[in-house]
């Protein structure tokens, strides 16, 4: 039987998530996750969350790394990585970050959401925007030229960038082709040296096919990226939803190995076959 690894979840400390560090575990061991990536939303400001309702509040951050050492201590039968998922911001970011901040973390994933303060992804707050046809063009290349300045910058100890078209999550494309945005990217991971991950959610979403799409994992496979694999769960029935079609989509793309990061910040690999 194929080795089963999630290494990007959600708690219900992001507001827009449920379940506990706990929950996630329990689901995890129910179906035989052998390393699990429990990946919060680094805080962020209120000009970013003004609800509260996309990243986990700072004052929750040392009791949530808390939690993950208590839930190792009573689940030693799986490997569990204390991470965070964090916003790329570029020049809006108003968090004064600095790379000693990220160092408690065992698993930084890197991704953006956001073009300005404007959420691309969110189902409420963005729609306006994507309807505007004349604006779709210019988004996607805001949206890759932010990714692309996330992966290459090695200022901050980011382990894996994520999910690398979020920007397709409503099936909204250009009217270009995207070959030279791919490339780009391809090139900005490979300046740092980082994974990228399969995020098997974007086949339950309305772009109906998981991040990244066949033609740019292609070229990441191609390239040599090293690739992991997450749900991007944000609930425990969720926990490694997908990750088999996920896999099979990174075997078609020419992996033969799925990346896994350790909790001592090196990686081992596990057979696709």
């Amino acid at each position: 039987m194929r080795e089963l690894v999630d290494t990007h979840t959600h708690t219900e400390l992001c507001g827009h998530a449920t379940g506990s560090v706990f929950d996630l575990v329990e689901a995890a061991c129910a179906r035989g996750v052998s390393t699990l990536g429990i990946t919060e939303h680094y805080p962020l400001s209120p000009v970013f969350d003004p609800n509260g309702d996309s990243a986990m509040p700072a004052s929750e951050l040392s009791p949530y790394l808390e939690s993950i050492e208590r839930a190792r201590l009573e689940h030693r039968g799986i490997e569990i990585l204390a991470g965070c998922e964090f916003d790329w911001l570029g020049e809006a970011d108003d968090r004064g970050i600095q790379a000693a901040d990220l160092e408690r973390f065992e698993l930084v994933c890197a991704s953006v959401h956001f073009i300005g303060t404007w959420p691309i992804d969110h189902p409420e707050l963005s729609m306006e925007r994507w309807g505007m046809r004349d604006q779709v063009d210019g988004i996607w290349r805001d949206y890759f030229a932010r990714w692309c300045e996330a992966a290459a910058c090695t200022r901050f100890p980011f382990h894996v960038m994520c999910h690398p078209d979020l920007v397709k999550k409503f099936g909204i494309y250009p009217s270009f082709r995207m070959g030279a945005l791919y490339d780009d990217a391809v090139d900005a991971v490979l300046a740092s040296d980082r994974m990228i991950e399969v995020n098997a959610s974007g086949a339950f979403c309305p772009c109906g096919e998981v991040y990244p799409a066949p033609d740019l994992l292609r070229r990441f496979a191609s390239a040599g990226v090293p690739c992991t694999v997450g749900s991007d769960a944000h609930c425990p029935e969720n926990v490694a939803r997908g990750i088999s079609g996920a896999m099979r989509s990174m075997y078609q793309a020419g992996y033969r190995t799925v990346t896994v990061p350790t909790r001592d910040g090196d990686r081992r690999e596990v057979e696709l076959a």
